[in-house]
């Protein structure tokens, strides 16, 4: 016959069920919160509670990261991170520091040493590479950041999906006039000017958005939190692979709020265009 908990484990039980339902419930929320305005969000520390509570504990102590897909902490938590699924799209997941970082103007990412969470938000792709049953090509993906007033959540993600296809043909039209330093793009994307710049490498190993924006243009070191980073893989005519990289700053006089996820499709369109592409990646 098995043993009846009694009433100090009950309350202990409870306790952590009423925890664990509460920060479940958050995680609805918070999946929700990129679709509203900033100003017009509830609370904005969900991903780190979701991420601090529930996925980290959970991979530390289970081996399962749930809520989240995976939890990363090679090189422990003040380096790891996380990878959630949005609930928008079949295709949107969302890299997230495990460390607690507010975001872009985190000095942490651009500091000697610093994760190099683009890197693993491009890694990340193939979950949705899963989701689709197929695999994109490399101008197929878009990683991106927001700034400090475009975002509604305080801790460091990377929005991780699918390019939207009139961005993805504007920027192969543009590919010639993208060079190796920032300058602006000709065209605006998503009614924005952003700046461009393209950086070789099958992967962004040797490549941190962070630090090439803080480095390369003039007073974003100053003010990241006013910027948006947006990432694109690419391919030179030659077959030379790369990326091209993209930053808008904030604008109030526009109403630019400097949104970098705008250039992405939550629907992911162009996988229905797209042909299968294994030679990209």
């Amino acid at each position: 016959m098995p043993s009846v908990p009694g009433p100090a484990k009950f309350r202990a039980s409870a306790t952590a069920a009423a925890i664990c339902a509460s920060v479940a419930s958050l995680v609805l929320v918070v999946l929700l919160l990129p679709a509203a305005p900033a100003q017009d969000v509830g609370p904005r520390d969900v991903l780190r509670k979701i991420v601090q509570d529930l996925c980290v504990p959970d991979q530390l102590q289970r081996k399962d990261p749930t809520p989240c897909a995976e939890v990363n902490l090679d090189g422990g938590v003040a380096r790891g991170f996380a990878i959630l699924k949005d609930i928008r799209g079949n295709t949107q997941y969302l890299l997230i520091s495990t460390a607690r970082i507010a975001g872009i103007e985190g000095p942490e990412v651009i500091a000697a040493g610093a994760p190099n969470y683009f890197a693993d938000a491009w890694d990340a792709r193939t979950y949705i590479d899963q989701a689709l049953h197929q695999t994109l090509s490399r101008d197929d993906i878009a990683l991106a950041i927001n700034s400090a007033p475009g975002r509604t959540q305080d801790q460091l993600h990377i929005h991780i999906d699918c390019v939207r296809p009139d961005v993805q043909a504007t920027l192969r039209a543009q590919a010639s006039s993208i060079g190796t330093r920032w300058a602006p793009l000709n065209v605006p994307l998503a009614g924005h000017h952003y700046e461009a710049i393209w950086v070789s490498g099958e992967t962004l190993g040797a490549t941190n958005p962070f630090r090439l924006l803080a480095d390369g243009v003039p007073g974003a070191a100053q003010d990241m939190g006013d910027r948006t980073l947006v990432v694109t893989g690419s391919s030179l005519p030659n077959g030379t692979q790369g990326f091209i990289i993209l930053e808008d700053q904030v604008d109030p006089a526009t109403g630019d709020k400097a949104s970098g996820e705008e250039l992405q499709d939550h629907d992911c369109r162009i996988a229905n265009s797209a042909p299968a592409s294994g030679p990209q990646r």
